[in-house]
């Protein structure tokens, strides 16, 4: 029998969404509000002086020199071991699970994971030219937040024009349609009715950013109010950035959690997970239609906790694009059909960048709690780069905690990158940025060239319009042999 000091259950969840019409509170302020939400979902509110570790997500919307000492100070805690995440949307889901990993080897016996955004505030306050610290908000420790070229991606990527995740996504989508043999018309159905239904499930979810139900058709007409991003993605089917949201999670020991008189009903069983991470540079993986990350951190997952994706009640899937989830649902044999999420998805729900997943573990907890026996929740971060997964549970696994929290970094077999290169090349994945008067502006170009060499670069607009002809409604771009010229990253393509 597994010690009961040695098994991670969440006692308590909190999150909560902030409208900046009714004041502009910073992000501590909102996280805080969270975890005081999560500990009194426990029914023990006091257990917030014997939280033993604070783990915060990384704020990006104002910086804090060090945010979990800061939360701690508030919940009256004095805790051994603080730590916040890097940059990354995977990383509620891996911190979960190094907690986990900690009260499994007898290190914590009361954690607190939380994180949040004002990210809507601050883009309020910069176009009225009002800066944070003005109207009160932390500048000692924390200020304004910095800005790491590295985010950008890599020297090849930047200099490519793969810079933004806008970009970058769909890049992988038209791949992975063009891979299963699904044109433009395809994807974007499969896409619209998945976040339709995201849509539904925000709407009646308290802490979401957007209460309005969308419908298939409203997703997949462009228009105004809906512009094309990237193709093969409008508006509705990317990221909502600009939220103010917070989320807390508290994890107990069994055995604490009963010292302390949580109802048996409220617990929820950290089974924990398993992550893994492709290199850091896409022009350095070897195909764009799949995510040996996520292959891996999902095998590792299940095949620890010896169940297969048919036990699972609950996925709640990574969704700041719908390559994403429809990634996780190939990767575990569900019907395209299947609805990845109980949270409500980027679009709709909101995407507080790091944290969205943070909100994920607070909901899934909430389902499993009413209806439900297992669930897995999935992160992802970077340009689909690093990925963790967890499972959790209305009762225990019989072996206790079964994660491996430390994520396994992947090799990739990838052809070399060519510069500056002139001649034929086969596209294989392609896509277009389009500007906000609705006119393409830019392509997005990857080749293979007849030696195998991999070329990877920007177009003008002239080659963008001729470029959506195959790209956007009609995916015959991949696969097409073009003439490519390269210089420094700027392709001229002719057809």
């Amino acid at each position: 029998m597994v010690d009961t000091s040695r098994i991670p259950v969440i006692v308590g969840v909190g999150d909560l969404r902030w409208n900046p019409v009714d004041g502009h509170r910073e992000p501590l302020d909102l996280i805080h509000e969270a975890t005081v939400a999560a500990l009194s979902d426990s029914g023990q509110p006091s257990l917030g002086e014997h939280v033993d570790s604070v783990y915060a997500i990384k704020t990006v919307s104002w910086s804090y020199d060090d945010l979990p000492g800061l939360l701690a100070a508030r919940v009256g805690a004095t805790p051994r071991s603080t730590a916040t995440s890097p940059i990354g949307g995977h990383w509620p889901a891996a911190l979960l699970d190094r907690i986990g990993a900690a009260i499994a080897a007898g290190e914590s016996s009361v954690a607190l994971l939380a994180g949040g955004e004002s990210h809507a505030s601050t883009t309020v306050l910069r176009k009225s030219g009002v800066t944070p610290d003005s109207i009160g908000w932390t500048a000692a420790p924390g200020g304004p937040p910095g800005f790491d070229p590295t985010d950008l991606g890599s020297p090849e990527m930047q200099r490519a024009g793969f810079i933004v995740p806008t970009r970058v996504y769909p890049l992988f989508e038209n791949s992975f349609s063009a891979t299963i043999g699904h044109d433009a018309a395809q994807s974007l159905t499969w896409s619209a009715r998945m976040y339709a239904a995201f849509s539904e499930l925000a709407a009646k979810n308290p802490a979401s950013w957007t209460p309005d139900v969308r419908t298939v058709e409203e997703i997949s007409t462009i228009g105004p109010g809906n512009r094309m991003v990237s193709e093969p993605y409008p508006l509705m089917l990317n990221a909502m950035p600009f939220v103010n949201q917070a989320a807390a999670v508290v994890v107990c020991s069994l055995e604490k959690a009963r010292e302390f008189g949580v109802d048996e009903d409220k617990l929820v069983y950290l089974w924990g997970g398993a992550g893994a991470t492709d290199p850091l540079d896409i022009l350095s993986r070897n195909n764009f239609h799949a995510s040996a990350a996520m292959h891996d951190a999902v095998d590792r997952t299940l095949d620890s906790a010896g169940v297969g994706a048919d036990a699972l009640d609950i996925v709640d899937a990574y969704s700041c694009f719908p390559i994403v989830p429809k990634l996780l649902i190939r990767e575990l044999g569900l019907p395209d059909n299947t609805i990845p999420s109980v949270t409500g998805g980027h679009s709709f729900f909101g995407g507080p960048l790091n944290s969205y997943t943070l909100h994920s573990i607070a909901e899934v907890t909430r389902r499993l709690r009413a209806d439900g026996e297992l669930a897995l929740v999935h992160g992802n971060g970077g340009f689909l780069t690093h990925q963790h997964a967890v499972l959790l549970s209305a009762s225990a696994h019989a072996d206790g905690y079964i994660g491996d929290p430390e994520a396994r970094s992947l090799s990739a077999d990838a052809p070399e990158l060519v510069t500056g290169y002139s001649g034929n090349a086969e596209i294989i994945t392609a896509t277009v940025e389009y500007g906000r008067g609705g006119e393409p502006e830019t392509g997005f170009v990857i080749a293979t060239t007849p030696d195998g060499g991999r070329v990877a670069g920007h177009t003008g607009a002239e080659n963008a319009a001729e470029l959506t002809q195959f790209s956007g409604n009609n995916p015959a771009a991949i696969g097409r042999t073009v003439h490519i010229v390269d210089e420094n990253g700027k392709l001229t393509l002719m057809f």
